[in-house]
């Protein structure tokens, strides 16, 4: 690596770090002046909102918003060696405009490597601890129990309802299940008065239970009043506990096991699950693409400079921000599948980056 690549990968990451800093700062003020009522109202120290708040609410900022700073990072930089006639130099050197871009890729790999990670392993955890103090203090609709009248399938083949579920003790009341053949026909039906998970043993217990099974005309009941049962299901009691958030507090892993879990139960409520997984890969990648339209917009010395090129540049972002959320609307109610659906903004904007390359000042 020679020292004009050390240099612009340094201008570019200090760029980056700037921003970073720069705009976390004033969105923790607006949120601040948002939220300081009810921080007061719970009677909330200084040093809990900072480190059960403020110290989670960070990386959940910024892995919204990575890569929109690094584009704003890559103009910045970009905008100042146009400026100051530091391109023109290198042009004029014969250095090949493409062998200027390698460096600000190479920045632009670093951050998308970190942004990777962080999305997939460090972001989800920082996502459910600021959904915890948020549903404790700020907005309890955040964190639902399905207390009343719940109902779901547990596997293609089994269907249970439960009058109420207790958290705080894991049970259900008037509990039932019932279990159908391929072809939809009842197979068996059982109901309990009262159906308690033991964590230590992994099983449900059943208290007042009554068992039915059918095989055409013959009837087989199994009746145990004041008796107990334990039984194997295929739920546990986090099935019972909704996050309005529930995609962004799980890790990747996690994440696609929930996936497995769901398509496993036959249930088809998965293709939201499965655009949030494909979105932390594309995230990376639109930092790639964005950094490379951001260098082809800089480093062209234009009458107006730094102020034309952030025009421009805010301009695109939005239209990339707009432009993915519809592409998620799109994928997550119509048949559209969930990877074409995320990664259309992306393929969208590389066309651009190449259209911008191959138009860029040589």
């Amino acid at each position: 690596m020679k020292e004009l690549d050390k240099y612009i990968i340094k201008k570019y990451l200090i760029t980056f770090l700037y921003t970073i800093v720069l705009i976390t700062m004033v969105s923790i003020a607006m949120d601040v002046s948002e939220r300081i009522g009810k921080f007061i109202a719970s009677d909330l120290s200084f040093k809990q909102v900072a480190m059960e708040y403020y110290i989670y609410f960070i990386p959940w900022l910024n892995g919204e918003l990575w890569p929109l700073f690094a584009f704003l990072s890559v103009i910045f930089f970009t905008s100042r060696l146009a400026r100051d006639s530091e391109i023109i130099a290198m042009l004029s050197a014969g250095m090949d405009y493409a062998r200027i871009l390698r460096p600000m890729m190479i920045g632009a790999i670093l951050v998308a490597s970190l942004h990777w990670i962080g999305e997939n392993y460090i972001i989800p955890k920082s996502t459910y601890e600021l959904n915890e103090f948020k549903s404790k203090y700020i907005k309890k609709s955040i964190k639902k129990v399905l207390s009343n009248d719940v109902q779901f399938y547990i596997n293609p083949n089994q269907k249970i309802y439960c009058r109420y579920f207790q958290p705080r003790d894991s049970s259900l009341s008037k509990f039932r299940l019932e279990t159908f053949d391929k072809n939809g026909e009842l197979l068996s039906f059982m109901k309990a008065a009262r159906l308690k998970y033991i964590q230590s043993e992994n099983v449900w217990r059943a208290t007042d239970y009554e068992y039915r099974s059918f095989q055409k005309l013959h009837e087989n009941l199994d009746i145990g009043h004041g008796e107990s049962v334990d039984t194997m299901l295929n739920m546990l009691p986090t099935d019972f506990v909704k996050h309005s958030q529930q995609m962004e507090i799980m890790s990747t892993p996690d994440l696609k096991e929930f996936i497995k879990k769901e398509q496993s139960r036959g249930l088809d409520n998965t293709n939201r699950f499965q655009i949030e997984v494909y979105k932390r890969t594309a995230g990376p990648f639109t930092i790639l693409i964005l950094t490379l339209i951001g260098a082809c917009i800089g480093t062209k010395k234009v009458r107006g400079g730094l102020g034309v090129h952030l025009a421009v540049g805010v301009a695109l972002g939005a239209t990339y921000v707009v432009l993915s959320k519809f592409s998620e609307t799109f994928a997550s109610n119509l048949n559209i599948p969930a990877l074409i659906g995320v990664w259309v903004p992306n393929i969208t904007f590389l066309l651009i980056s190449i259209y911008l390359f191959s138009k860029a000042q040589k």
